[in-house]
């Protein structure tokens, strides 16, 4: 099993790539415009993505629909298969929404998965096709079943590839930590942060993305949480700061998400000056 997944993954480059860039075009295209619809459909309303939410449903409901089957209670296993199918296709919807704002190896190998699980739902819709058709006739269809299975299998192994190794998805924040203690900052400019325009800095080992506003320095992490997109790159709209990678936008004042594709808060600091210099640390509040 582990050779098969290394050949595909190996294959995966051949084909996947270029399809990958060919969805990015035209998912950016259908959700750019609804926005509100896909900070929802990312999760962004809850902190978490929608997306690895819904696909234990139809993982376990497929499992249900063998084991019925097998038990030789063919009405129930069509109505799960149904319902499998229908929750499947909510997470694949949830998936898109993602997969707009996943790049480089990331979107590649999203690509191979979202393939085998489309490849997967044809499986399962032809075994439902059939059960409705020929319903005396139950041996194709739940063979079908079990190849769907399969492949459901094999897809959700590389979407774990996708979180686990390639890090999508995921809070770029989530093992750094928060330290009392006033450190040097290192400005990337002489002098003061210039006013309204975002300025890099160095803290320790941090990068942050400084705002002035009148006698106000605002202080995030450098880093953005989506993707790790650079914040100091970035404009500001509204109070926030946006990542120019992917549109993500933080409230200047505390961090707080204010706009998806990212899920999380960004980190915020806290800035002095004093007689050495300009001084920072994680903020407390």
């Amino acid at each position: 099993m582990t050779r098969f997944f290394e050949r595909l993954m190996t294959a995966q480059d051949r084909w996947a790539k270029p399809f990958g860039d060919f969805n990015n075009r035209w998912l950016n295209a259908l959700f750019g415009p609804m926005r509100p619809v896909k900070d929802f459909l990312n999760g962004t309303w809850i902190g978490h993505p929608i997306h690895a939410a819904l696909t234990d449903a139809p993982v376990g409901i497929f499992a249900v629909v063998i084991v019925l089957d097998v038990l030789g209670y063919p009405a129930a296993a069509d109505v799960a298969l149904v319902v499998g199918i229908l929750a499947m296709v909510a997470a694949a919807v949830a998936g898109l929404a993602d997969y707009t704002d996943t790049d480089g190896g990331a979107r590649t190998r999203a690509t191979l998965h979202a393939t085998l699980m489309v490849v997967a739902l044809v499986v399962y819709i032809v075994s439902l096709v059939i059960r409705a058709g020929a319903p005396a006739t139950r041996g194709l269809p739940i063979g079908l079943s079990v190849l769907g299975f399969l492949l459901l299998t094999a897809g959700a192994f590389v979407g774990g590839d996708v979180v686990y190794r390639l890090g999508n998805m995921v809070n770029r924040h989530a093992w750094r930590g928060g330290g009392a203690k006033w450190l040097p900052l290192e400005l990337s400019v002489e002098g003061d942060p210039p006013e309204g325009v975002p300025t890099k800095a160095k803290l320790g080992i941090n990068t942050l993305v400084l705002v002035r506003q009148g006698d106000v320095i605002h202080a995030l992490h450098d880093q953005c949480a989506h993707a790790g997109g650079p914040l100091s790159q970035g404009t500001l709209v509204d109070g926030c700061i946006e990542c120019p990678w992917h549109g993500s936008r933080f409230a200047l004042s505390d961090g707080r998400l204010r706009r998806g594709p990212a899920l999380y808060d960004q980190p915020a600091y806290e800035v002095r000056r004093s007689e050495h210099g300009w001084e920072g640390r994680r903020s407390q509040a």
